[in-house]
């Protein structure tokens, strides 16, 4: 019986790996070819409709100026529907077209007119930035842009500034009438029709219609210039990509450039109540919650997705952002960076990675900077279970800098991870867990929010209680462990905490001082570590000064789930997605630590004197 349902499962996937079809598609294509290597189509949206579970499309080199939005997706992760660019050929899918016959006006500033029909139904011109927790700054913000040479314009408040004499930062303003769109534009020192000029006209580039197009891959595109709208947590979201509220989602090997706002969408579905959370108050968000767990906010239907080795930049809001279905997903391997560098609107919603509702998320192996206000990583409510190991951020020098942790009730683990910004992070959270990092900036705490904000059961969505006093609500229980401080406040911070915190292990140089949790602080706090970050023509080095007596001055047992406990407020333990037990027994190289003495930070070998690390690229 078992050898016949075992011959029948083996033909069963042979004749679907025999069903799979790769589809082409070529610039000098046709729709109305078959579709083959040798009579391709002429638009991925052809293959789109065509292409069924199990299917591949493969792109060749050009520029493809059009909206992919997949009317299916795969069946599972063995049966899923991949959209690749042919193996070494440059495939750009983008949201903008060309724009000629530029009239010249005064200074440095020229005027071009759009016909109503390039735009179709939606005009970018006309389209204004906004939505919950977005603040414009007393102006005007339009989702379109202006190109010169693959590089963006800014968008001036007023149509008289665009006639004076171009500044550091040209800048461009529309105006949208009938039966044209008139678009003024600043280009110094330059005919605009002797350039490549671009204007946006799509929302998005690959991103569904509906919801639930699962299992999809999307690999090694250049993917860019979209007027992609405000993300808050409480609305649709969309992205250059968007993953809309589907799972098992692949996006890899590809790079996402020049988003209005948002670079890779990992979000909520839209609905009536989209954008009527955000006046004044942030308890609202728990009624969207609630209603997203009858719209299928759970693992079987939402998230699972996996995002790796992309490279994320030029985005207006952040580079990756996902309310409630980024849960369960794994980030790796990307470099983000000139992430809301612009600044000229502001809001509650931007960083290299914004994530609502992470459950059990990964966030690893990644290197974020140049991120402007609020962080290079900002886990906002409900990220229990979520793990931040191995990442390098630096220079994200906004208000606080590389990570913040809101509304946190823990568990949530930071390991191994690099955070060389002038401010660590910052802590409005219960239950966090720091091992194994080197900490150059300092990390501030938050008390006394007041908010009601859930928490759930281990590993699942669903809502477990609720904190809503402020005596529950407030900081503390977290967990220090076999860190490396160099800032001169060191965990001092920490002391004001409401809930005790444990701090064991960790090395304070620098001039930092021991706090009132530290226990077994090694090393002279006037140690100067000497920590330098530079990139050079083949990565990012960093030069640290280190001292073996680190090791020896404190015997350090492994950071693992029965050292971290469990998180006061959930209940929960800091351990895998899995159900596995939490192991700190790697570094951020993926050495093995020695297990009997491991050494502080996130590097296990130590040499007395000045050493020095690639740590990016890590391979």
């Amino acid at each position: 019986m078992k050898m016949t349902l075992w011959l029948t499962i083996s033909l069963m996937l042979l004749t679907a790996a025999a069903g799979a079809t790769e589809f082409h598609v070529a610039t000098a294509g046709n729709d109305a070819n078959a579709g083959t290597s040798e009579a391709p189509w002429r638009t991925i949206q052809r293959a789109a409709e065509r292409a069924e579970p199990g299917d591949v499309i493969t792109v060749h080199a050009g520029v493809y100026r059009e909206r992919v939005h997949p009317p299916r997706g795969g069946t599972s992760d063995q049966q899923r529907i991949t959209y690749q660019a042919a193996p070494g050929e440059k495939v750009v899918i983008t949201g903008s077209e060309v724009l000629h016959h530029w009239v010249w006006v005064t200074n440095d500033t020229w005027r071009a007119t759009v016909p109503k029909a390039v735009f179709g139904t939606f005009n970018p011109y006309a389209e204004l930035i906004h939505g919950d927790w977005f603040d414009p700054q007393g102006r005007q913000h339009h989702a379109g842009a202006v190109y010169l040479n693959g590089e963006w314009l800014s968008e001036a408040a007023t149509l008289e500034a665009t006639l004076a004499p171009a500044g550091p930062s040209p800048g461009w303003f529309g105006q949208v009438g009938e039966p044209a769109t008139t678009i003024w534009a600043q280009f110094k020192g330059v005919n605009p029709n002797a350039e490549a000029v671009e204007i946006n006209v799509r929302q998005t580039v690959f991103t569904p219609e509906t919801t639930g197009i699962n299992y999809l891959t999307v690999r090694g595109f250049d993917l860019r210039n979209a007027a992609t709208p405000w993300a808050p947590p409480s609305a649709g979201q969309f992205g250059i990509i968007s993953a809309y509220w589907c799972k098992g989602w692949i996006i890899e090997d590809n790079e996402v450039a020049y988003a209005r706002c948002c670079g890779i969408a990992l979000g909520k579905y839209s609905d009536e109540f989209d954008n009527s959370n955000g006046k004044g108050a942030a308890d609202p968000y728990t009624d969207c919650v609630r209603r997203a767990l009858k719209h299928g906010w759970d693992q079987q239907t939402v998230g699972s997705h996996l995002v790796r080795n992309n490279r994320i930049h030029h985005c207006g809001q952040t580079g990756i952002v996902g309310s409630l279905g980024c849960a369960f997903s794994t980030v790796t391997g990307n470099e983000i960076y000139d992430i809301h560098l612009g600044q000229s609107f502001g809001g509650a919603e931007m960083a290299g990675i914004k994530f609502h509702g992470a459950i059990d998320a990964v966030i690893s192996g990644n290197h974020i900077y140049r991120c402007g206000p609020v962080a290079g990583i900002w886990l906002d409510w409900m990220a229990q279970g979520a793990q931040v190991t191995g990442n390098l951020l630096h220079d994200n020098n906004g208000g606080v800098g590389d990570v913040f942790c809101e509304m946190q009730h823990g568990p949530l683990l930071l390991a191994n991870n690099l955070l060389l910004s002038k401010r660590a992070g910052k802590l409005n959270a219960q239950g966090m867990a720091f091992a194994h990092n080197l900490i150059v900036g300092g990390v501030e705490n938050m008390r006394g929010d007041r908010r009601t904000t859930p928490f759930q059961r281990p590993h699942a969505t669903e809502i477990a209680g609720l904190l809503a006093d402020a005596p529950t609500n407030d900081s503390g229980d977290d967990r220090f462990y076999n860190n490396i401080l160099l800032d001169p406040g060191g965990l001092q911070a920490m002391n004001h905490s409401a809930w005790p915190c444990f701090a064991a292990g960790n090395v304070l140089a620098g001039g930092a001082p021991a706090g009132k949790f530290d226990k077994e602080v090694p090393g002279k706090p006037d140690f100067a570590a000497g920590m330098k970050l530079e990139r050079k023509s083949d990565g990012w080095y960093l030069t640290l000064t280190e001292d073996q007596a680190w090791r020896r001055e404190a015997g350090r047992p492994l950071v693992t789930s029965a050292l971290l406990g469990r998180a006061r407020v959930s209940g929960g333990a800091y351990e895998n997605g899995d159900g596995t037990p939490v192991r700190i027994n790697t570094d951020y190289f993926g050495r093995e630590r020695n297990e009997t003495n491991v050494g502080p930070g996130p590097f296990e070998s130590f040499a007395t004197g000045v050493q020095m690390f690639k740590v990016w690229p890590r391979k």
